[in-house]
């Protein structure tokens, strides 16, 4: 879908529209998780060891990794405003800037991350066999590394070209890839040798690398690539990458206190708040979708100049992610003993009950949450963004030490602080849009329709 027919949808037809951009975008995200989970099916078959490898290494390097997205979300705002003001040649400066980057980035990335493998596992806690086997697949997972944040900068390009299925289509068939290449290289089938662990990273790496290739020929034909990059170009890029740099931090670091907090309960509060967790980010996916569409739509208007154009798509966007949240706590709550049986040990089962209905509580704030950050991502006000979260984090962060302090012994409690954490965020999105503060980029923006 091009820019100008985006426009067109949301004019006639705002709910069919949004849907039609945020399932390809739903989906886009859905499939590398479940790629995730048949990699851990595939290893869990070599035995423990491995699969504590495994884990030992995704962590490393998705951790490391995710610190840069402001690739993908700078590129987003900065093409989906320029497609709004039909400025190309901006949009075609900013996004070789970000595909540059992401490549110089992930090369720098993958070199450090080799080199101090051993170290990095050893702080991980691997030793012996479990340490061999963490640096092997480091090793040749960070081969991938250029490719993954290619890729990242590549789908917010083609996000902020309303391109949403590009995205999906390359995430289908690259994770597809991975899981045959899984298959083949982990067990050894036919011609292929059996590399345990190592085939594990060694497919993930050979896939990235076809989905960034398949990602830049897509971006190649719809708006091309130049060396013609200005300083001003430079300096937006870092502006935003510095704000977004200090957000993805605090979020991992409440996420983080949060986890140790949990662990230090006890085996069946680490357990189950981590099976809360993994379904947590499951549902933030639904969450994201609406942010990554509020976004590309926000800043299309807010580029072209129809400011209150974008604050009606802006509350529309709101509204619907809103009931996506409410649809999560009905499946939640129904789901509760369903998922306490599955998820968690019966001993577990105590501490899991209440805090999984906590979380189901908070879906609908932090559907609000996520749709808010995506508007003001189109608007591009990321140093709002980066103190709202940071405020949170500290608030956060300090109720979860107090709590340590006192020696209060509940898993629900940490999760009624993260939903707190998760309020502050929403509160503050919303009133920076209704009733708006003056600092608001939509409401600094003269009134005009394009």
């Amino acid at each position: 879908m091009s820019s100008s027919s985006c426009v067109r949808q949301f004019t006639r037809n705002p709910v069919r529209s949004f849907f039609m951009l945020w399932v390809p975008v739903l989906f886009s995200m859905v499939a590398e998780p479940l790629t995730g989970l048949v990699d851990t099916a595939f290893v869990a078959r070599l035995g423990s060891e491995q699969l504590a490898a495994l884990g030992i290494g995704t962590v490393v390097l998705t951790s490391g990794l995710w610190l840069f997205n402001f690739l993908a979300v700078g590129s987003q705002t900065e093409v989906s405003q320029a497609g709004g003001r039909n400025d190309f040649d901006r949009a075609k400066r900013f996004g070789s800037l970000a595909i540059f980057l992401a490549a110089a980035i992930g090369l720098c990335m993958a070199l450090l991350v080799s080199s101090t493998a051993s170290e990095i596992t050893a702080l991980m806690g691997g030793s012996g066999r479990l340490q061999e086997y963490s640096v092997a697949y480091i090793r040749l997972r960070a081969l991938g590394g250029p490719a993954v944040l290619v890729t990242m900068a590549s789908f917010g390009i083609l996000y902020g070209l309303a391109d949403m299925r590009s995205p999906l289509l390359v995430a289908v068939c690259v994770n597809t890839m991975n899981i045959l290449l899984d298959w083949l290289l982990i067990f050894g089938i036919g011609p292929f040798p059996s590399m345990g662990v190592e085939g594990a990273a060694l497919a993930s790496s050979i896939s990235q690398w076809v989905g960034a290739v398949w990602c830049l020929a897509r971006i190649k034909k719809q708006l091309g690539f130049t060396t013609r990059v200005t300083t001003d170009d430079v300096r937006k890029l870092m502006s935003i990458g510095r704000d977004m740099f200090v957000r993805t931090g605090s979020l991992i670091l409440f996420l983080l206190l949060a986890t140790r907090s949990a662990t230090r309960l006890g085996a069946d509060a680490g357990a189950a708040h981590q099976a809360i967790r993994q379904v947590w980010i499951f549902t933030n996916l639904f969450l994201d979708a609406s942010a990554v569409t509020a976004q590309s739509v926000v800043g299309y208007f807010f580029g072209s100049g129809s400011f209150v154009r974008a604050k009606q798509v802006a509350k529309l966007v709101s509204v619907i992610s809103f009931m996506i949240g409410c649809v999560l706590l009905a499946v939640m709550a129904a789901g509760t003993t369903l998922a306490g049986a599955i998820l968690v040990p019966a001993s577990g089962l105590v501490l899991f009950a209440p805090a999984w209905m906590v979380s189901a509580m908070v879906q609908p704030i932090a559907a609000l949450a996520f749709v808010t950050d995506g508007i003001h991502w189109g608007t591009g006000d990321f140093v709002f963004l980066r103190n709202v979260v940071v405020l949170a984090t500290c608030c956060g962060s300090l109720a979860i030490v107090i709590m340590d302090m006192l020696g209060v012994t509940s898993l629900t409690a940490i999760w009624w602080i993260t939903g707190a954490w998760v309020f502050i965020r929403a509160v503050l999105g919303v009133l920076r849009l209704w009733p708006g503060t003056a600092r608001s980029p939509l409401n600094r923006a003269p009134v005009m329709e394009g």
